[in-house]
């Protein structure tokens, strides 16, 4: 049965695939994947139970948006090429790493988070459920809905190309050796081996960052055999005019130094590093390392934070 809509309002629904689908694009058909899994010792029951209640979600959110505007259903992996309009409206079926994957190749278009699974993800970036898109999509298009903008990072070369990221960067190598660069902030600089930098924006900064000011925590308390009273514990809003950045495992040597291992880059100051790697150096963002800058010797990153930001609705 066709649905007429209510508008012509343009709705760009953003998907992704389930686990089982990947499963099924890897080991061909569903009973091999069901060896695969059942070989491991885990349960596939969940996977379909997952699989299922993400498809119902979904018909049901295209039903319901088709009622409401025109529709266009894209696919996870094809938002890198995805041309938005100014006034697309962006639904996001979650789970919270896809509205964050989906904001940063927006400017300033509205993104409502759907939770398509309640009862399994927590979503902090998904405050709907389908069931309540019949209720507040109209409210977006008149303007009623309030909506909390989200700082992003952009980190660009100087052949020019940029990358944005709404949680974090990882600039270092892609393999799990020593990334080697020299590192500007405030007028400081350092050559520095290490695991990696990591740029956080104040919605990422209870996400990786956490953990790195975490485990460097407990390491400096049962070395110094006591607990340390952390000043600052790396939270900050997500609207924050400044991001953090953290370098990880940094190694102290006769030319590598790591007195410039954690600090604020403010709005309107720029990081910048410049990789010594021959081949192996990288910068992505929001853990896609599909989505990645080659980052080789002689290139220059300049990290800040980024002129646009997302808006989320809430």
């Amino acid at each position: 049965m066709k649905v007429e809509n209510q508008t012509e309002n343009k709705i760009v629904l953003v998907e992704r695939q389930t686990r089982l689908d990947e499963l099924v694009a890897r080991y061909n058909t569903l009973d091999q994947a069901r060896f695969y899994v059942e070989h491991l010792g885990s349960d596939f029951s969940d996977y379909l139970r997952e699989h299922d209640q993400y498809k119902q979600s979904s018909a049901m959110a295209r039903m319901t948006l088709r009622s409401l505007g025109r529709v266009q259903v894209l696919k996870r992996e094809f938002l890198p090429n995805f041309i938005f309009g100014a006034n697309d409206t962006v639904v996001v079926l979650g789970q919270d790493g896809l509205v964050a994957n989906t904001i940063k190749y927006l400017d300033r278009q509205l993104v409502v988070g759907v939770n398509p699974d309640p009862g399994r993800w927590d979503g902090v970036l998904l405050p709907f459920t389908v069931e309540d898109l019949d209720r507040i999509i109209p409210e977006v298009f008149r303007g009623e809905r309030k909506d909390v903008s989200v700082t992003m990072a952009q980190a660009t070369l100087d052949d020019g190309q940029s990358l944005y990221a709404v949680n974090d960067f990882f600039i270092g190598a892609r393999s799990h050796v020593s990334a080697r660069y020299a590192l500007w902030v405030e007028g400081e600089v350092e050559s520095q081996s290490s695991s990696g930098i990591i740029v956080s924006t104040g919605l990422g900064s209870t996400g990786w960052l956490k953990s790195v000011l975490a485990g460097a925590t407990g390491i400096a308390s049962a070395i110094c055999d006591t607990r340390l009273k952390v000043k600052e514990q790396g939270r900050a809003p997500w609207d924050a005019d400044f991001l953090y950045y953290t370098v990880r495992e940094p190694f102290p040597s006769n030319t590598t130094g790591v007195s410039m291992v954690y600090g604020k880059i403010t709005r309107g100051q720029t990081m910048v590093v410049e990789s010594h790697m021959a081949n192996i150096g990288v910068i992505f963002s929001d853990g896609i390392e599909k989505d990645f800058l080659e980052f080789n010797s002689g290139m220059r990153a300049s990290v800040k934070v980024a002129d646009k930001s997302g808006r989320l609705v809430v």
